[in-house]
């Protein structure tokens, strides 16, 4: 396959400013990322040019390792953790911020490069952790008459004494 795009349009580019391939860029930049974010196993500090590494394996073990440096340590994390975070990802999160945010759907489809709304919303966005807050503090407090009772209305209560009205 050959790319096409003028070199200036390539945001990772290689040493020379070609398009840099994925094994090029996951094995010595992204993957020693998610070591030091802490997303991919640990690296402690143990002593003295001691480093502890641990992380788990695709079975949930979790092995662990002695180093002299922290850079080794950090290596041996990014070769042999399983799960992460894969760098396409940054995708989803991005999406899903911007519409979180309120920018209009239409626009993240643009700015995502999709031809419809659609594969933005039902592929690449997903439900924020808060979104139960978020959806009350929209609606400014209201929203909680929306929500069932806690306990049930005593018998008689109703100010009309009408049922159908409701």
């Amino acid at each position: 396959m050959c790319d096409t795009r003028p070199p200036g349009d390539l945001v990772f580019r290689d040493k020379v400013g070609r398009l840099l391939r994925r094994s090029n860029f996951r094995r010595p930049v992204w993957l020693p990322s998610l070591v030091r974010a802490g997303l991919l196993g640990q690296v402690a500090n143990t002593g003295p040019h001691r480093y502890r590494a641990t992380w788990p394996d695709r079975e949930g073990i979790e092995w662990s390792a002695e180093f002299t440096t922290e850079r080794e340590a950090v290596a041996c994390l990014a070769a042999k953790a399983s799960g992460g975070m894969r760098f396409h990802d940054l995708r989803h999160a991005y999406a899903t911020w911007l519409v979180t945010d309120g920018v209009p759907v239409n626009l993240v489809q643009r700015v995502m490069g999709h031809e419809q709304a659609s594969r933005t919303l039902n592929r690449y966005t997903h439900t924020p952790d808060d979104y139960a807050a978020r959806v009350l503090e929209t609606f400014n407090g209201s929203a909680a008459s929306l929500l069932p009772p806690t306990r049930e209305t005593p018998s008689g209560s109703l100010l009309d004494g009408d049922a159908d009205d409701l």
